[in-house]
């Protein structure tokens, strides 16, 4: 089992949430992809989007449901701070993950964190679990709650 796995797994089981990882035969790089997988909505993915504060130099997590696109403009607003693109070492070095299999819990560092309020229209929403291969269901207000996500509008 992965270190990201395994992270994963302690937070979600730090925070007192019973849920099961669940490892996909196929990838689930995509939030598509990932419904297909899980046979659910695409809303019902929950993609961490990350990205690089351009004055902080910190990442910053967006949190959407798996049909919206973060609007770039909107979501710097919220920041307070002008974002860019995060590249691959820098989402390794401050989430401990690898591109395309991001959780929104189990970071090795705090990251400063804003949810889709379209996520809370669904009992059960699903999130990557450390890698591509693996996911884990969750109600998303248990979801917001372990990654201390503020509410935004950013879509």
């Amino acid at each position: 089992m992965s270190k990201s796995l395994k992270r994963v797994k302690a937070a979600l089981e730090g925070a007192g949430i019973a849920t099961d990882v669940i490892e996909m035969s196929d990838g689930t790089r995509t939030a598509a992809d990932a419904a297909r997988a899980c046979g659910c909505e695409i809303d019902q993915i929950a993609k961490s989007i990350i990205f690089r504060g351009e004055t902080s130099g910190h990442v910053v997590l967006f949190l959407t449901a798996g049909g919206n696109q973060v609007d770039a403009a909107k979501a710097s607003a919220l920041a307070g701070e002008p974002l860019g693109k995060a590249d691959a070492k820098l989402i390794r070095a401050e989430t401990g993950f690898a591109i395309g299999g991001v959780s929104p819990v189990g970071m090795t560092s705090p990251v400063r964190a804003f949810f889709d309020a379209r996520l809370l229209e669904f009992d059960e929403v699903w999130a990557a679990a450390g890698t591509p291969r693996h996911v884990f269901p969750a109600a998303p207000s248990d979801l917001i709650r372990i990654c201390g996500a503020l509410p935004g509008d950013f879509t």
